[in-house]
């Protein structure tokens, strides 16, 4: 079990709103706030934003070692599309739209945005008993 991920951020106030969104409607909720971070729960695993003074310049980049992605269950796939839908209102891009929904495959379904610093996130309708994405596919 995954006890919680840290992501350092070059602009905490900017990333706690776009983060803060997101992961409110995945159903996380505020955990811990202190001067360079915020923290979101969901049951016993948490994400940090954290503007550390220890942070060196050079940004993320997705493409080079190091973290991609992190993938969310988002429920239904419409809750997946009214994600997607907003999501560019709260600092997100989507990425991969000319293959949306099923840019990860013809049997997943979900969809891929990125934040102003580079983080990207996939979200993942659910899958049904026969192990295609919920709704078909």
């Amino acid at each position: 079990m995954l006890h919680h991920v840290e992501l350092w951020v070059p602009d905490l106030p900017r990333a706690a709103r776009s983060w803060g969104w997101l992961l409110g409607r995945l159903g996380h909720v505020p955990y811990q706030e202190w001067e360079h971070g915020r923290s979101w729960r969901h049951g016993v695993t948490y994400l940090v934003l954290e503007q550390s003074p220890a942070l060196s310049a050079g940004g993320h980049d997705r493409t080079r070692p190091g973290l991609n992605h992190l993938a969310f269950h988002a429920g239904a796939r419409a809750d997946v599309d009214a994600l997607m839908r907003d999501a560019p209102a709260h600092g997100w891009s989507p990425l991969f739209a000319d293959r949306y929904p099923h840019a990860g495959g013809p049997r997943h379904y979900a969809g891929y945005l990125t934040d102003a610093d580079g983080y990207e996130v996939e979200l993942v309708a659910a899958e049904q008993p026969d192990g295609t994405a919920a709704g078909g596919g």
